[in-house]
This record gives C-alpha cells, structure tokens and sequence, in this order.
C-alpha cells in the first residue's frame, strides 16, 4: 500500500499533505488530504474523517474548512478523502449532481458505475487501511463528519459501524436521500430500482430499522437553499427522537449551504467529536 506525496506544508506546527495512491476498490487513482498535528515522537492521534458534498473534491475543505487549527489544539488527525472515482475511462454524467463528483459513497452495482463507484469500500476499507499504515493514527479512536452528500455518507456510515466511529456529526447533511431528488436520482443510478436496497444508504430508514448511535450533532442554516426540497433535517429529527437518538440539531440563522457555514461552526464540531475521542 504505497502513496505519493502531491503536496506538504507546515501550519499550526503540524503538517497538512495531500497524497495520491492507486486505489483497488475504484480502479483509478484517487487523492485525499491528511492534517497531522503536532505530537510528540510515537504517539498516536485519534483520526476525524470528512466527507465532502456534491462536485467537490479533497480540495473544498482543505482549502476553506478552517480545521487546521482546531485539530493543533485537539490533537486531532483530519482526513478529507475525494467525493468519487475521476479521470480517463469513468464513466461520468452531464449533470452536476451524478457521476463524477457525486459518488454518494455507495457501492454501484449498476452498469456503467459499478466498474469504478465503490465509495463506500473506498472510505470504509482501503483508505482506513492506507491511513494506519503511513500516519499515526490510533484506529481505535476514529469518529467522522461531513457536509451535504458528505453528510450523508457520515451519517450512514457511522449508523452502519456504530463501533468504529465515537462520534457523528454533519453540517447540512441529506439525512433521508430516498425521499428527496438528490438522493432518488443517485440511488436510483448506482444501485437500480429496487428501493429495499436503497434504505442502507438513509440515514432516517437506518435508524427507522433498527440501527442507533448514542448521540448526533448537526448544523443547519436557516437559510439553506436545499433546505426544504433536498434536505429536510425535521425527518432526521423525527426519527432520532422515536429512537431515542440524543440528537443536537442547531438551526443557525442566516447562513446557507457553503463554506462559510462550514467553517464557521466546524471547531465546534471537532470539540464535540475530541470530547467523544478522549
């Protein structure tokens, strides 16, 4: 399992890296970034994964997340993966809210996709893989986040391995993709028309079916322009409280679904989930 070293910088006393490696799941290259904090020699961190939304890539929350220093603060590994499969011989979609750019962090099982969207193998197997074995990150103290479709796979994934991930949060997250047109549209693309496979992958069917976390924290803007077409967090919060999920749903006003959200509210964020990491 070996990784390129595309770029290395010092900030906060610790380094921020963006890498590439020869992915096995997707079949491509894939590049993701990682923040190692300051820490003394042979210790290891706990690791935060991020997962960004739609058309982005590692890039988006590298450059405009404002993590780093929180993480120097919190002692915390931040990893920020790509949002799909790219380059010559995927397949892709004219449209900006499917194929590249969009991988929904599921497994495709429909052709043309599933030759190369495995997302979620990507993000729960290999790149976990690939991270313990080039960084000092403690695997047994692991928590993860993520913006919009981002959000979305945050929150599956954790609700999926409960006992990976010791916290769960999400900013602006598509809580209940089979309800909505984002998630019809890709659900429907990357794993066909049988809906009963589609519940894996919404947050609300999870938890709807069974599956629970001790405690979810998310942020909201008020003014969001997915907001009630796309995204509709009062489904999320009308299943975590006939569950009995604590969830901490913050409706911010005024903000909407960009950077400036996310970086406003994500030392927040990595205080709750390093409290959780301890």
């Amino acid at each position: 399992m070996t990784i390129d070293t595309v770029s290395m910088a010092r900030a906060f006393g610790g380094t921020q890296g963006v890498y590439t490696h020869a992915s096995r799941a997707t079949g491509t290259p894939m590049t993701f970034s990682v923040y190692v904090p300051p820490h003394a020699a042979g210790a290891t961190l706990p690791v935060v994964w991020y997962l960004s939304g739609l058309t982005c890539t590692h890039v988006n929350v590298t450059d405009k997340g404002e993590y780093r220093r929180a993480c120097a603060e919190l002692g915390l590994i931040f990893v920020a993966p790509d949002t799909s499969p790219r380059g010559e011989g995927v397949a892709d979609d004219p449209a900006w809210d499917f194929g590249q750019g969009a991988g929904f962090y599921v497994d495709a099982t429909q052709a043309p996709w599933d030759r190369h969207f495995r997302m979620w193998t990507y993000v729960t197997d290999e790149l976990p893989a690939l991270v313990a074995a080039h960084f000092p990150g403690d695997m047994t103290r692991q928590s993860i986040m993520g913006h919009s479709m981002g959000g979305h796979g945050a929150l599956t994934i954790g609700l999926t391995c409960p006992d990976r991930f010791r916290a769960v949060s999400a900013f602006a997250p598509i809580v209940a993709p089979t309800q909505v047109p984002w998630g019809q549209k890709a659900l429907a693309g990357y794993l066909g028309d049988d809906r009963a496979a589609w519940r894996a992958h919404d947050a609300v069917a999870l938890i709807e079916d069974g599956a629970r976390l001790p405690a979810l924290l998310v942020d909201q803007g008020t003014d969001d322009a997915f907001l009630a077409p796309q995204l509709q967090p009062e489904r999320l919060a009308d299943a975590c409280r006939a569950a009995g999920i604590d969830l901490t749903l913050r409706m911010q006003p005024g903000y909407d679904h960009s950077y400036y959200t996310v970086a406003t509210f994500m030392a927040d964020h990595l205080a709750w989930h390093a409290a959780r990491l301890a």
